[in-house]
């Protein structure tokens, strides 16, 4: 396989084109489409002069009304948090039962592989998805009792039930048709659209159809060990790779009279990654509090090398020569900067959650009762029955909302947002061609450490509460 220094003048050029920005009226068809699939008309992507794309207001939206429910282009569920939470690896809704849920979470913790404890923690973001319940809202004991094997195994395969689960219904899960036994689905549907989008390539079970199973296996375990949006990266190429091939294979049963060439239709299959915001991953990673700034040239050079020993990993698991443009090193850090400077927590609330709180709403004679059966379980799982399924993503129409600190919108899950769609609400009355901004730091910080937080995202603030505040700083 062709190393990148061995790139001809062809892929040179394609990688050039793919990093172009695109046509400004392709861009605004792109994101009139995703707005319309989204059924969120309130809203247009429009380019400023001065600070690139941003989404403005087409009609009047009052103070907690919807702005926009967001799918995700690329997502990863948080490797620790899929021991503590079992849900769809396309939408990131719950499966199974409660009881499935509980048991699960017990079995791994009696093993000693309890996750990462309480909601929206992990991964660096732009902005946390806010759960309009807190955790710990259920008395729990601190003294995580454990309970017996047996128990917990009765529990997690459906042998045990517990009192008033029937009011949280969930999805029953299935699993990979690829047969990985490390993906399920809440249905048929989200099970097909992950594989025709990108776990046909990522799948390590027997249909898989990537280059090298066991090179995707050294990719995986790499990155984990290192730093898991190189995960996100790996899904990003798989999705692009599998949209060009679908493109292909459309091109060639349409028998077009036109020809379309194959980098053409690589630039069509690149769009959705190609409208985001990018930078190389190691020019605008934020320098770690632990780094002295003296040894920042170093720490962005153990970047790169980082990045090109799992691009020479990647290649070797999914590599596709039609599609060699997307394995250059420049593409990969762009990628990946890319996702650093846009990505979003991704936050779903559980139901276990949920169903504890509803124990402990019911009336006394009948509260006494469940929970005879229910407290053993809830001791067992201490703090951590609360744990939210939390992820990162990317968010097409969302990244291209800029920063405020005094912004007039934010990521909000409601009650009835049970999936890992970023929902975004209005926080005060938004007049109709106002800018619609969310806040990518904590906006309560002193001016000077706002600043110091925004220069990674490259810019610096000059909203009016900036500009204010730096009369006095």
């Amino acid at each position: 396989m062709a190393s990148l220094r061995d790139m001809n003048d062809n892929t040179v050029a394609e990688v050039a084109s793919l990093l172009a920005p695109l046509p400004t009226l392709q861009l605004q068809e792109y994101f009139n489409q995703l707005i319309s699939s989204r059924r969120c008309n309130g809203i247009q992507v429009k380019h400023n002069g001065t600070f690139g794309k941003g989404v403005y207001a087409t009609s009047e939206f009052q103070e907690d009304e919807l702005i926009l429910k967001d799918e995700i282009l690329v997502g990863i569920q948080h490797s620790s948090n899929k021991v503590d939470c079992l849900v769809c690896s396309f939408c990131f809704r719950f499966v199974g039962s409660i009881e499935k849920q509980i048991g699960r979470k017990l079995y791994f913790k009696n093993m000693g592989l309890s996750g990462s404890g309480c909601c929206g923690g992990g991964g660096d973001s732009s902005e946390s998805e806010e759960e309009n319940n807190e955790c710990g809202g259920a008395s729990s004991s601190s003294n995580h009792n454990s309970l017996p094997q047996g128990v917990v195994s009765s529990l997690m395969n459906g042998e045990m039930g517990l009192p008033h689960t029937d009011k949280f219904p969930l999805p029953s899960p299935l699993s990979c048709p690829g047969g990985c036994q490390e993906a399920f689905y809440c249905s048929g549907s989200c099970a097909e659209a992950d594989w025709e989008s990108s776990h046909s390539l990522l799948c390590t079970g027997e249909k898989s159809e990537s280059v090298s199973r066991e090179a995707l296996g050294e990719f995986i375990k790499h990155s984990n060990g290192k730093d898991q949006v190189l995960c996100w990266l790996l899904i990003a190429i798989a999705f692009t790779i599998l949209r060009y091939r679908k493109l292909k294979a459309e091109h060639v049963n349409e028998q077009a009279k036109q020809s379309v060439s194959q980098q053409s239709l690589l630039l069509e299959a690149w769009k959705p990654v190609s409208a985001g915001y990018k930078r190389r991953w190691w020019d605008c990673i934020a320098l770690p509090d632990d780094v002295d700034p003296s040894d920042e040239g170093a720490f962005r050079t153990q970047i790169k090398d980082l990045a090109c020993t799992s691009l020479e990993l990647l290649k070797k698991a999914i590599f596709d020569i039609e599609c060699e443009a997307l394995f250059s090193l420049e593409i990969y850090g762009n990628i990946i900067g890319m996702f650093e400077l846009n990505n979003l927590d991704l936050v779903v609330a559980s139901p276990v959650e949920d169903y504890f709180l509803y124990i402990d709403d019911l009336p006394d004679a009948e509260k006494d009762e469940a929970e005879e059966i229910t407290r053993p379980f809830l001791d067992a799982l201490g703090d951590e029955y609360s744990d939210c399924c939390q992820g990162t993503a990317f968010f097409p129409l969302q990244s291209c909302m800029n920063h405020s600190c005094c912004a007039n919108a934010k990521a909000f899950k409601r009650e009835e947002d049970r999936d890992g769609q970023a929902v975004i609400i209005a926080l005060r009355r938004i007049s109709k061609n106002e800018e619609v901004t969310i806040s990518y730091i904590d906006e309560e910080l002193p001016y000077k450490e706002r600043q110091a937080l925004l220069a990674d995202y490259g810019f610096t603030c000059k909203c009016p509460k900036c500009l204010e505040d730096s009369t006095v700083a």
